[in-house]
């Protein structure tokens, strides 16, 4: 059986099938070669795949980011943010990190926030005497943070998956996403001093105010959706439907920037992509139920407690592993399929199931700014009519920055455990 699984799946990704119909077809060639299980269970366990409450918070998340996106709040908030540090030495690109950083606490979504401050920032970068390759690395880099800063939909299909606290995985993301974010700005403060890239005209109190005036509402909004899931006043699937209530409450009736057809646009583009989104999981889900039918993470838990005797190693060797999977399917896919696999062993490690997440993200963090399926990489090529190869050397040096970020948080367990172990305390 496991030998029919490995061909097919090989198979059917050298010949580039779509994850989500390769998945479905290795579980159905399995099922229908070496059981005697009806193929009638495929629509059956693809429905109880989504059948479950938390993966509605998906959608509304990506809604929420596409208006937000669409709308006059991202340039609010880099006013904001403008108006507290351009005044520092390359407070210019400063600014467009605090901006994703903050944008990201609000949309959830790393291309979300790549159009919605890159579109803004990057000429402006540029126009201010900054390196182009420089400018779109740094904002390309910075707005993979969507995923690692909550809300973040990774970390939803994490926690579905592996059946871990939502509000748990946030708060453990909270230590790595300022951790890179410190790290992008330090590398930017170095290289600003070394170009001598000036700084912005320091802001007056009365400049500060206006922006902070103008900019309120959507400063106020991640105190909202993260104070609301942390406090147990919402749910994190309620926490996101507010948030698209509320950025289409500001967007349309206190900025009143966004136009009828933009909100269409939004609706039709979020519609596509969270279907997208829900598909590849449903039969992810339908994969992993297969393989667990069959007791393979028992298996290969066996396997890998015999000739791996360390947790520390353990996670090195997962990480090169996703790495590696990187290069032939995104890293999504591979969490979904994969991190169930491990659960058996993550276990008997005692790898706290938290921690691991958060690693998980990172290295599809690190899958958004690589090729073949860097996915910021080719919105950042909309954003420039650059070429593939041109935008990803752009983002080498930040690359290297977040690869030491992901081993340090990995050894580092409190980076991202210190929040959740204080605020969730376990008996």
């Amino acid at each position: 059986m496991l030998l029919t699984i490995l061909l097919t799946f090989g198979l059917l990704l050298l010949l580039s099938f779509p994850i989500a119909a390769l998945l479905a077809m290795v579980t159905a060639a399995t099922l229908h070669l070496h059981t005697f299980t009806s193929l009638m269970v495929l629509p059956q366990q693809l429905f109880n795949a989504l059948d479950n409450f938390i993966l509605l918070s998906v959608p509304f998340f990506i809604l929420a980011g596409g208006i937000m996106t669409e709308g006059a709040l991202a340039q609010r908030l880099i006013d904001v943010i403008n108006a507290l540090v351009g005044g520092f030495r390359g407070g210019l690109a400063l600014v467009s990190i605090f901006s994703c950083m903050f944008f990201a606490a609000l949309s959830g979504s790393s291309p979300a926030t790549v159009v919605a401050i890159g579109s803004i920032m990057i000429p402006a970068l540029v126009k201010s005497g900054y390196n182009k390759d420089f400018s779109v690395g740094l904002l390309t880099s910075a707005g993979s943070l969507g995923i690692v800063i909550p809300p973040s939909i990774p970390m939803i299909l994490y926690a579905f998956v592996m059946n871990v606290s939502v509000a748990k995985l946030f708060m453990a993301g909270i230590g790595p996403g300022i951790l890179i974010g410190l790290a992008f700005s330090g590398y930017t403060y170095l290289l600003a001093r070394k170009n001598n890239w000036r700084a912005q005209k320091t802001s007056s109190l009365l400049e500060l105010y206006t922006a902070l005036r103008k900019g309120f509402w959507g400063v106020l909004l991640p105190f909202i959706v993260l104070g609301g899931i942390y406090t147990g006043v919402f749910t994190p699937t309620e926490a996101a439907a507010i948030s698209v209530v509320y950025a289409l409450f500001v967007e349309t009736v206190i900025y009143k920037e966004l136009t009828l057809s933009g909100l269409t646009r939004v609706l039709k583009e979020s519609a596509v992509l969270s279907a997208c989104l829900l598909f590849i999981l449903a039969c992810a889900m339908t994969f992993v139920w297969l393989l667990t039918s069959q007791e393979i993470p028992t298996l290969l838990a066996q396997w890998i407690m015999e000739r791996v005797h360390s947790r520390w190693l353990f996670l090195l060797l997962v990480n090169l592993l996703f790495l590696l999977m990187g290069s032939v399917m995104d890293d999504v896919s591979a969490m979904l399929i994969l991190s169930p696999l491990f659960l058996e062993t993550l276990n008997r490690f005692g790898i706290d199931l938290v921690h691991y997440g958060i690693i998980m993200v990172l290295v599809i963090e690190f899958g958004f700014l690589t090729p073949p399926f860097g996915l910021n990489l080719f919105v950042a090529m909309g954003l420039t009519r650059w070429s593939l190869m041109r935008t990803a050397r752009s983002v080498v040096p930040f690359l290297i920055i977040l690869l030491v970020c992901l081993f340090a948080i990995t050894y580092l367990p409190p980076i991202s455990l210190l929040l959740p172990r204080i605020f969730y305390p376990t008996p």
